[in-house]
């Protein structure tokens, strides 16, 4: 019979599937959005930020909840709080609606991730079960973002993009059932002290979207200009006020001793530059649409074996190559061979292939990213105590959004800036703007070799587990 521990990490893994399913599902639908909503291109991107920025802002918030409410507990209350807000995306009518929508998802999908990284930490104690649950769980994430694109475009061809998030509705509830009946009771769950650290959060997260938008606007005012330095100054006030917050609160969102942890410290600058890396992609389906003229549908089928191969990978493949040959060798590895599909997506023509021109880049960069991930997290954990397991997760999770979300926001300002460099010598309006995407794809290649780098020289090469208290199992 079927450990009753693997059939709660489904539960889980379906809650983390649907969260990180919304993250790349409504890619496909933006331009629909965008016709039906009112949205500019500019304007548009904060669908992606408004949802990334929370996410990653409240992903300490969230472990550190976990840690002082039980994860089992908080993860549910985010299941809630990311389905409720589905709802409101899906009836949203205004961009304001859309946006305020968007990031209330992101806050619950931080809760969601970082509590269920927790609670796979404390299910499974030895280091190999350890390694294949984070492995499944980090290959069926990496599946999910790529089939999240292909439920996109089945979802608004057949429908619309309201169903995009409507989906989630019946979803969420199942997720919700069971994961109340089979996720481990833990000792936390019977306890409620401590302090919430609200302020540390609200102003962590103020700096992040401040930040994102100073990216983004910078090259339509001026980098030099006084709005780019009124809000650089925003960024480093909010920052200030965030650590004389953790420096005088009793339960701080971040503990600043963490800081001086070198590994820590080393480990989510890997996870930032590895999530700019990763973000590269967001201009493949951009080009699929817009250059090569494909429609949500056609998309979705283009992403579908790369859905297969994620798939596949994912029955234990992570946790075996882990466990052989530890953190830093496949961590290294799965990253240059991301950065070498990125590279072959540089090269893309306008007119290019689908079998010949996107899909090997695609494929490489899919299975690269999927054995990257799982070293990287179990790097995060490496020798954390139980009771900061929360925290830790949520830590690697604020910094691979926020390494996303600024990533995100510099690609696309660097492909628009060298678009709008060729139009001007009087290039091709479609021959510029794929030139734009190969300056995007350049720099996330570029960034996940310098990730793969940080990796080789600073990761640790074995496998360390702290050895968290055993959870009762709810019956």
């Amino acid at each position: 019979m079927l450990d009753r521990r693997w059939i709660a990490l489904i539960a889980l893994c379906l809650g983390v599937v649907m969260i990180v399913l919304d993250g790349t599902v409504v890619t496909v639908a933006l331009p629909l959005i965008r016709a039906d909503l009112g949205f500019t291109q500019a304007s548009l991107v904060w669908i992606v930020n408004a949802y990334i920025l929370t996410f990653g802002g409240c992903r300490l918030l969230g472990g550190r909840l976990g840690d002082l409410y039980g994860p089992r507990r908080v993860f549910l209350l985010g299941i809630v709080a990311f389905t409720l807000a589905s709802l409101a995306c899906g009836l949203a009518r205004t961009q304001t609606e859309m946006i305020w929508a968007r990031a209330v998802q992101g806050a619950g999908g931080a809760v969601v991730n970082s509590t269920a990284s927790c609670l796979v930490i404390n299910m499974f104690i030895k280091s190999d079960e350890r390694a294949k649950a984070v492995g499944v769980c980090g290959f069926i994430s990496s599946a999910g973002g790529t089939l999240g694109i292909f439920l996109g475009g089945f979802i608004t061809a057949s429908f619309d993009w309201h169903w995009v998030f409507l989906i989630n509705i019946p979803f969420g509830v199942l997720v919700y059932a069971l994961c109340l009946r089979l996720i481990p009771v833990t000792p936390a769950e019977h306890r409620t002290t401590g302090r919430l650290d609200l302020t540390g959060a609200a102003t962590l997260t103020g700096a992040l979207m401040l930040a994102v938008y100073g990216i983004i606007s910078g090259d339509d005012v001026g980098w030099f200009s006084s709005q780019s330095w009124l809000t650089l100054g925003g960024v480093l006030l909010l920052l200030a006020a965030f650590v004389f917050t953790e420096s005088r609160v009793s339960n701080p969102l971040m503990p600043l001793s963490l800081i001086r942890s070198r590994m820590l410290v080393i480990t989510n600058v890997t996870a930032a530059l590895a999530a700019a890396a990763m973000f590269a992609t967001f201009f493949l389906t951009l080009y699929l649409q817009r250059v090569l003229g494909k429609n949500p549908l056609q998309v979705a089928l283009i992403f579908l074996p790369t859905c297969i191969i994620s798939a596949v990978l994912a029955l234990g493949f992570s946790a075996r190559i882990v466990n052989r040959y530890g953190i830093k060798r496949p961590f290294a590895a799965g990253l240059l061979m991301a950065a070498l599909g990125l590279a072959l997506l540089a090269g893309i023509p306008v007119q290019g292939d689908i079998w010949t021109d996107v899909i090997p880049g695609m494929t490489l960069f899919t299975v690269g990213a999927g054995v990257a991930g799982s070293p990287l997290f179990l790097s995060a954990v490496h020798g954390v105590a139980p009771e900061d397991s929360g925290l830790a997760s949520g830590l690697i999770g604020t910094s691979s959004m926020v390494g996303g979300s600024l990533g995100l926001a510099i690609l696309a300002a660097a492909a628009e800036a060298w678009t709008r460099k060729l139009a001007a010598l009087g290039t091709d309006p479609l021959v510029a703007l794929i030139g734009g995407y190969h300056v995007a794809f350049s720099i996330g290649a570029l960034l996940a070799v310098v990730a793969a780098t940080l990796g080789v020289l600073w990761l640790p090469i074995k496998i360390q587990h702290s050895q968290p208290a055993p959870a009762s199992v709810q019956q």
